[in-house]
């Protein structure tokens, strides 16, 4: 079953640590160790070879940088003081993934519209080929990058096809740790985005912001990678999802990635606390908690962040590398899912969904 993973910071790791993903994940665990990529981010859980043994097609790779003031530390390179270096970070992440794609398109390839798609998902379908390449759909984290909507165009031709407004909260809205609603400078982004078509991404928004735009806003809606707040018990954050968000996404036919990490699926967990406390049963009960309230399993998938502030000491015991988010379909089955909704779940929704949307060409 082909896996679809809506949010992996791939750049970021990249230009921070010099993450070769090209490579397998153990020798890049093996270069790594001892090193600061797994004291700051945790040992990797992305490579190549890992995501053909798991048959993962489609990934989401993100144009992500934090603003100066949440800099973990003097490794954090990829920060920005002001919009114009924000601009400069978010179009040197646009030039790593045309490079890599550029130097290595038997592996890695852009997917800007449904012929692009299609020709990844063909690949896959070939039995005769033992290797694929991954097709990346490029979203933006954070738009402080847009320093105001009339770049939106440019954006546009350079591969980015979903925006999510907010990472902390910015001039356009609250976002994590950091509440408020839409500004007016918010409303006329995402104005400008719906003139265009990009797929709105609230994952890290303030959750009055969130409402205000699957109000406001009149084109596709996802949330990448976020989890049900409601099965997060005493856990006091606006990072995830409340049920009326996750009812009304799904009223607008969006998709929300389930991200498999352990403080995400079990309040209190920290990293250093033993791996076997959090399960693949935890992810399973995220998706199963969304398709009951959808009554379907057709708003569901993946949002890994893999390698996103984390890496394998952090992820549910069960998981070693990417490969292993096949490992939810015998759980998904005894819990009477069929097979239909199972590839749904791990990559048909966000294949639909792209399908949907996405222009007929790049």
């Amino acid at each position: 079953m082909l896996i679809v993973d809506a949010h992996q910071d791939l750049a970021w790791n990249m230009l921070t640590f010099g993450r070769d993903y090209t490579l397998p994940v153990s020798e890049t665990r093996r270069r790594e160790q001892g090193g600061e990529a797994p004291l700051r981010n945790g040992d990797t859980l992305l490579g190549w070879p890992e995501y053909q043994r798991g048959q993962v097609g489609v990934i989401f790779s993100t144009l992500f940088c934090a603003p100066a003031r949440l800099r973990s530390g003097d490794w954090d390179n990829q920060t920005y003081r002001d919009f114009t270096e924000a601009t400069k970070r978010y179009r040197g992440q646009l030039d790593v993934y045309q490079r890599l794609v550029d130097q290595h398109p038997d592996k890695f390839r852009l997917v800007k519209g449904r012929d692009d798609l299609q020709e990844v998902v063909d690949h896959w379908k070939q039995k005769e080929a033992t290797e694929h390449p991954v097709g990346l759909v490029m979203l933006m984290e954070g738009a402080d990058g847009v320093q105001e909507p009339a770049e939106l165009e440019d954006w546009w031709q350079g591969g980015v096809r979903l925006i999510g407004p907010a990472w902390a909260g910015n001039r356009y809205c609250g976002g994590t740790r950091e509440p408020g609603p839409l500004t007016a400078e918010g409303f006329a982004l995402l104005d400008g985005m719906a003139d265009l078509g990009f797929i709105l991404d609230i994952s890290h928004m303030d959750e009055q912001a969130a409402l205000q735009a699957l109000d406001h806003y009149p084109s596709t809606i996802v949330a990448t990678h976020a989890n049900a707040i409601s099965l997060l018990k005493g856990l006091e954050t606006n990072r995830h999802l409340s049920d009326r968000v996750i009812r009304l996404l799904i009223e607008r036919g969006g998709v929300i990635g389930i991200v498999p990490v352990s403080p995400f699926l079990q309040p209190g967990w920290r990293r250093g606390d033993s791996r076997e406390e959090v399960t693949l049963h935890h992810i399973v009960a995220q998706i199963d908690y969304i398709c009951q309230l959808a009554g379907d399993a057709r708003h569901v998938g993946y949002g890994s962040d893999f390698d996103g502030g984390f890496g394998l000491q952090s992820v549910p015991i069960g998981i070693e590398t990417i490969a292993d988010l096949q490992n939810i379909s015998p759980i998904l089955a005894e819990k009477g899912y069929t097979e239909n909704d199972t590839t749904a779940i791990l990559g048909e929704n966000w294949l639909s969904l792209l399908r949907r949307v996405l222009p007929a060409s790049s």
